[in-house]
C-alpha cells in the first residue's frame, strides 16, 4: 500500500469528527438542538470532503506529487460516509424516522429533493469507485464519474436553499468550487503546467 501514513491520517481525522461531535451532544455542549446541529455539521463536512477530492487531480498537476491522486479515492468515500451519516441524522433527530413525514418533505421543501439527488449520485460513484467497475464500464467509467461537477453544484444548491440570509460562508465554498471547475476547463487547464513551469524558472 502506497503512503500508508497519509491514507492513515485521512481515516484518523474522518473518524474523529462525528465522534468528537456525539461527545458534545452528549455533553450538553451544542445547545437545545444538538440533532441539528448533527446534522448541519455532516452535510458541510460532506461538502467540505467533496471539495478536497477535486482539489486532488489539480494539486497533482501542480506539484507533481502522486500521493494526491492516490488518497483521491478514499476522500472520495469519506465524502459519500459524511452523506450517509447527514441522511441518517436528519431522518433520526429531525424525522424520528417517520416516513410518512419524508414524504411530506419532500413536497414541501425543494432543498430536500436536490440534496435527495447529490446522494444517489454520489451513491452511483461510491459503488462504481472500484477497479472492477473500472474495467467493466470501460471509457464509460470517466463520463459517469464527471456526475461528481453535477453533484457539487447539487450540494451548494442544498446548502444555499438551506442558509438562505447568511450567504458570507456559502460563498467561501462556492468560490472554491467555481474555482476547482474553471480550472478543469480544457484551455485553462493545458495551461496549469505552463504557469507552474514559469514559476519555477523564475
Amino acid at each position: 500500500m502506497r503512503y500508508p501514513w497519509l491514507r492513515l491520517a485521512i481515516f484518523v481525522i474522518g473518524c474523529l469528527f462525528p465522534v468528537w461531535w456525539l461527545y458534545e451532544a452528549a455533553m450538553g455542549l451544542l445547545g437545545p438542538d444538538p440533532g441539528k446541529i448533527m446534522v448541519d455539521r455532516l452535510g458541510l463536512g460532506a461538502l467540505v470532503f467533496l471539495l478536497i477530492t477535486l482539489s486532488m487531480t489539480p494539486l497533482q498537476r501542480l506539484t507533481g506529487w502522486a500521493g494526491w491522486i492516490v488518497v483521491r479515492r478514499q476522500l472520495g468515500l469519506w465524502c459519500f460516509a459524511y452523506i450517509v451519516l447527514h441522511l441518517t441524522a436528519y431522518l433520526v433527530f429531525i424525522l424520528g424516522l417517520d416516513w410518512g413525514q419524508f414524504g411530506v418533505e419532500l413536497r414541501k421543501r425543494p432543498y430536500i429533493i436536490v440534496g435527495a439527488l447529490g446522494f444517489l449520485g454520489l451513491l452511483a460513484l461510491a459503488v462504481t469507485s472500484n477497479r472492477y467497475s473500472q474495467r467493466r464500464l470501460g471509457a464509460r467509467w470517466k463520463k459517469l464519474h464527471r456526475l461528481v461537477y453535477v453533484i457539487l453544484g447539487l450540494g451548494l444548491l442544498h446548502f444555499l436553499w438551506i442558509v438562505r440570509s447568511d450567504l458570507k460562508e456559502w460563498a467561501v465554498y462556492a468560490a472554491i468550487g467555481v474555482f476547482l471547475l474553471v480550472l478543469r476547463i480544457p484551455p485553462v487547464w493545458r495551461r496549469v503546467p505552463r504557469l507552474v513551469g514559469r514559476g519555477r524558472a523564475a
